[in-house]
């Protein structure tokens, strides 16, 4: 999760469509291969993908979410016992995504736990109930971690088991975290909605594994100051979902078009607040919070449209060499649904690669349909990941 830091807005904004300097046209075979790709598929497209693409004009607004919650500064927790996060919140709705590494290596590297605490600070008893549920084990694979842990929270259901905490009484909020052994350069990969109603501190901890996240959160007092080299932020954000539309509708006679999304730049970066400090806190990256994204569509031309992806910042260092993402998608030649991307293999690298989402066939010619999104920038890889429309034949 490295990314130049840019200025962030919350207000709604407006991102214009810039006319692109190409004009990008797939080949038959190009058009044919996308016609036979399974969903998720990688598909080589030698000499089509450029960051010059025309992009879609778009609105888009904070919709009404979960306090969100993201501890991911320092990324890797240095010192053998530690607090890298500890945050206040309020009853109701709390999405909290956990992203740490162990990385002690002084006095030598070491096993460690990572554990995620949640603590009763209400005057009555505390109700937690999981809306949704993602616990991965640790692993030095970020990419699978990312990419899975984010199609199985897309996917996931709430579960029916309310726990219940004493006024002051801390539990881990996964439980698996108090068992897992941690080891060097490995990931914590958790990703959490639930409900409370009183109000609750979280805390997330580095220990020994013969300590329990209980007493650990008793005996640790020294908490790492944020604004590490490495991690997207930490803190409590303002904003957990936003709803993007297009301004102008997408026709397939105008060619291809790009929706970008979580850029830093004509989509900034969210802003918060840091517990410990006070301080305001910005997410590079936009990790963990929900874009739903509603476009209007239409074929003047008889032609169906295309939506691909792929990793526009393969070139810009060592951390950007490969991406893997997930996705809601709604129906099209293939069923709606959650899907991950790539689907068959881990990431996929660069240009002239291209990962096929979906194919969306027009219902009469110059009627309006509407594709429908679930997008969350991918943990663990670059940003941006573009979402290209792409005006295919459909006839064989």
């Amino acid at each position: 999760m490295k990314l130049k830091k840019t200025a962030a807005l919350l207000a709604t904004i407006v991102v214009m469509g810039a006319k692109s300097i190409y004009a990008q046209q797939l080949t038959k075979a190009q058009n044919q291969e996308l016609l036979k790709a399974g969903q998720g598929a990688i598909v080589k497209l030698e000499g089509f993908l450029t960051e010059k693409t025309a992009q879609i004009p778009y609105q888009k607004y904070p919709t009404p979410g979960p306090q969100y919650i993201i501890s991911d500064d320092p990324e890797y927790i240095r010192v053998p016992e530690a607090i890298a996060l500890r945050e206040n919140v309020v009853p109701g709705s709390v999405r909290f995504y956990l992203y740490n590494v162990n990385g002690v290596v002084e006095p030598q590297k070491m096993d460690r736990k990572i554990i995620a605490m949640i603590k009763n600070t209400g005057k009555g008893p505390m109700r937690i109930k999981m809306l949704k549920y993602v616990s991965q084990k640790p692993s030095t694979n970020y990419f699978k971690l990312g990419k899975e842990g984010l199609a199985s929270f897309l996917s996931a259901e709430p579960n029916e088991v309310v726990r219940t905490l004493k006024p002051g009484e801390a539990v881990p909020i996964d439980e698996k975290l108090d068992q897992y052994v941690v080891k060097y350069d490995e990931l914590v990969h958790g990703f959490y909605e639930f409900l409370i109603d009183q109000p609750a501190e979280i805390t997330v901890l580095q220990t020994d594994l013969k300590t329990s996240g209980k007493d650990a959160l008793k005996r640790i007092g020294n908490v790492l100051p944020p604004k590490s080299k490495s991690g997207a932020g930490r803190g409590l954000y303002g904003v957990s979902n936003y709803h993007v539309q297009n301004t102008d509708v997408i026709d397939t006679k105008n060619g291809t078009t790009t929706l970008t999304v979580a850029d830093g730049i004509t989509d900034p970066w969210v802003i918060g607040r840091e517990g410990t400090t006070g301080q305001q806190s910005k997410l590079a990256g936009n990790y963990g919070v929900m874009y739903e994204v509603e476009l209007k569509w239409k074929s003047s031309d008889g032609r169906g449209l295309a939506l691909v992806t792929w990793n526009s910042r393969s070139g810009n260092s060592k951390w950007c060499s490969g991406m893997a993402a997930s996705m809601k998608v709604s129906e099209g030649k293939f069923k709606d649904g959650v899907i991950q991307l790539p689907k068959d293999v881990l990431v996929t690298k660069g240009a002239p690669e291209a990962i096929l989402v979906q194919v969306f066939t027009p219902s009469k010619p110059g009627e309006e349909q509407t594709i429908r999104l679930t997008y969350s920038p991918p943990g663990a890889s670059c940003l941006p990941t573009p979402l290209i429309f792409v005006p295919v034949d459909l006839k064989p």
